[in-house]
């Protein structure tokens, strides 16, 4: 599970304009018909061509758990790729994104200032660039750390440094212990 990538998705997934189907039946429908048959969806989730098979024609109604959860993040991934598309670009080009987020802030600057971590609630807006450098660094596959990178770095410049007029000598912050976090674009 990786928080960055969940939060970003969650976003992403607020910006759908109808609902994902909700049912086991609906769901397997959706895949079958995405994945273009019975047997890749199958596959993708580790379950038999028949089991599918019965989904679609409502013969099976209530999945497993640990299914239900493959299934419905599966069909979340796929879901409005257009409306997917259009929120990312937005988000990447004037709306940014914003950052509500619990957690260990602390900062490495020089000698004789208070650089220690504390724990902080903020709520911050990102510029555009740096939902750009998020988006375009999750469809690459970047790990929660890498990620986690880049929004210590825009927290740096937005919160810390408030877009370069103060602390200019501000050098790396470091955001761990994260408690909450979450995305709004």
């Amino acid at each position: 599970m990786s928080l960055f990538g969940d939060g970003l998705d969650a976003a992403v997934q607020k910006a759908f304009t109808r609902p994902a189907p909700k049912s086991a039946g609906a769901q397997m429908r959706y895949l079958v018909k995405q994945l273009g048959g019975t047997k890749t969806a199958a596959q993708m989730l580790r379950i038999s061509q028949r089991t599918v098979e019965r989904y679609v024609k409502d013969q099976i109604k209530k999945p497993r758990p640990d299914l239900a959860a493959r299934l419905e993040r599966e069909v979340k991934k796929r879901w409005q790729p257009q409306i997917r598309a259009q929120a990312r670009q937005k988000a990447a080009s004037t709306g940014g994104i914003v950052i509500d987020t619990r957690a260990r802030l602390g900062y490495t600057a020089p000698i004789g200032t208070t650089d220690q971590d504390r724990l902080r609630h903020l709520t911050v807006a990102l510029p555009p660039h740096y939902a750009a450098r998020l988006f375009d660094a999750q469809e690459a596959g970047a790990s929660d750390q890498e990620l986690r990178e880049i929004a210590a770095d825009a927290l740096r410049e937005v919160y810390f440094q408030d877009n370069g007029r103060r602390a200019g000598s501000l050098e790396e912050v470091r955001f761990t212990d994260i408690e909450y976090l979450e995305f709004e674009l």
